[in-house]
């Protein structure tokens, strides 16, 4: 692809093509398509002429590369214009997920900002913490494999895939279990990918969120206990803390990122391997493959597509494509994990594929905090399903599921399954 076509659509793409009820169900044709294409891809934005151009990486080198290098920013309103920019960014997308209550969270900053805020929360999530939490964890998901097990159905996602990492951060940060229906709706903002300032009633639900979340802080500030909320409250790095507004979007932070893709890793990764009987009768005889499995579901059809856009802080060269400052750069990382340069056979689901390196929790200085947290769950979730319900089989059209979320998150609405 040459570079004179700024906003050109390559072959067969349509405008709508990233957001429309196809490409949700299944967004790896075209991603197989723009890789073809190249490892930079034009998008088609809706801004005027000259202005800034939004970009598609579509390969694992590139995708890289951009999450790694400082030329890029998460942050638009950074970007200083001047007259040879003849239009800014911030049309482009400040708002979204990045928007509200996530604001001032560390996905939305860059260094020095993002390192002040990593190493403040990091305190309160080492590896030893989440690792005592195996055994809180394990006795969720047999508590809620408890509650069905002899009705002999369930819906997967609304009763196990959602409640368990729900449950499991609500718990580690002191949420209240009245507070869940609210965190349920308020995430579903987010998950569908759109922006809370485009719509009154999301823009209530966030602030009702929002007020919520302020008592909660006000309520461990008065009266603190062994929770996350409470030592993010009183925590201290070289005389730094949390400001109220650093302190409201972290949480909020945690809460969605804490069970979102957790929730979406189960749900998509069930449906894996029923479309996969193979994979999944290897699976049943050998949950030692789960870890393995966990990785595998994560890199073949994960919870993120794409992370927060990034921004071209200067005019540079990548992928053969020539971006400018302003412009907007998608890694996508559902079509990275599926690169033919890098993968043997990206489009077979292998549970004990061994060397597997994925970016499906992101890359560089805003890679998932959480990682170690999402990997541990889906062990005990995949591992304790397996081993309880063995029999588990789909007990729905396979062509009934549906999927929710934009280009960005990726998950299904509801799993019905017998056993």
């Amino acid at each position: 692809m040459n570079n004179s076509g700024r906003n050109a659509t390559p072959g067969g793409f349509p405008p709508a093509g990233l957001f429309s009820e196809a490409v949700a169900a299944n967004p790896f044709p075209l991603f197989a398509q723009l890789r073809s294409t190249g490892a930079v891809v034009a998008m088609p934005m809706p801004v005027g002429p000259g202005g800034p151009s939004a970009w598609m990486v579509t390969r694992l080198e590139e995708a890289v590369q951009v999450l790694k290098n400082q030329l890029f920013t998460v942050d638009p309103l950074t970007i200083s214009s001047n007259d040879d920019q003849p239009s800014s960014p911030r049309g482009l997308g400040g708002g979204g997920i990045l928007g509200g209550l996530l604001g001032h969270s560390m996905i939305a900053v860059d260094e020095p900002d993002h390192r002040r805020l990593r190493s403040l929360v990091s305190k309160a999530f080492t590896p030893k913490y989440i690792q005592s939490l195996r055994p809180g964890i394990q006795q969720i998901a047999d508590d809620l494999l408890d509650r069905v097990q002899d009705q002999g159905h369930m819906d997967l996602v609304m009763e196990y895939a959602f409640p368990l990492p729900i449950t499991v951060i609500s718990n580690m940060l002191g949420v209240p279990s009245d507070g869940r229906a609210l965190i349920r709706e308020w995430s579903e903002l987010f998950s569908g990918g759109g922006s809370a300032r485009q719509d009154p009633s999301r823009v209530l639900i966030t602030q009702t969120f929002a007020t919520y979340l302020s008592q909660l802080i006000a309520e461990k500030r008065a009266r603190p206990q062994e929770d996350l909320i409470s030592q993010l409250v009183q925590i201290e790095e070289a005389g730094d803390r949390l400001d109220e507004g650093e302190l409201l979007s972290m949480i909020a932070l945690l809460i969605f990122a804490g069970h979102e893709t957790t929730s979406n890793l189960i749900g998509n990764g069930m449906l894996m391997l029923f479309d996969n009987p193979a994979q999944f009768q290897r699976l049943k005889a050998d949950l030692s493959l789960v870890p393995t499995a966990v990785e595998e579901f994560l890199r073949y059809n994960g919870p993120v597509l794409s992370p927060a856009p990034r921004y071209a802080t200067e005019d540079v060269i990548l992928g053969g494509q020539q971006i400018r400052k302003g412009d907007m750069v998608l890694t996508m990382l559902g079509s990275a994990n599926h690169d033919e340069s890098q993968f043997t056979q990206p489009e077979e689901l292998d549970i004990a594929r061994s060397l597997n390196r994925h970016v499906a929790f992101g890359h560089g200085i805003h890679a998932c905090l959480g990682a170690p947290l999402a990997r541990l769950e889906g062990d005990i979730a995949f591992t304790t399903l397996l081993r309880r319900l063995p029999g588990l089989r789909l007990a729905m059209p396979r062509d009934a599921v549906t999927w929710r979320g934009g280009f960005a998150l990726h998950g299904i609405t509801s799993l019905s399954v017998a056993f």
